[in-house]
């Protein structure tokens, strides 16, 4: 079973999508200052500390949910 992919890695492949979450991977893939590996925490705070919107953190807080799921189901796979 193949290792599931990180945070970061997850949310580039949404760039295509033409909603909140994708708005999100194509920030965050222009961002080259991006807290990969801080966790959800780090990335809150990161958001946070460059003032975004509350829009923004609450997508970020959406996309760790769905990242979650996605995780889950790799792990039930």
């Amino acid at each position: 079973m193949p290792k599931p992919k990180s945070f970061t890695a997850w949310l580039k492949t949404h760039a295509d999508q033409h909603n909140a979450i994708g708005d999100l991977a194509r920030d965050v893939s222009a961002d080259p200052d991006w807290p990969s590996r801080k966790g959800r925490q780090g990335q809150l705070d990161y958001l946070e500390e460059c003032g975004a919107i509350d829009r923004a953190i609450e997508t970020l807080e959406r996309a760790w949910t769905q990242y979650e799921a996605y995780r889950a189901a790799q792990s039930d796979a």
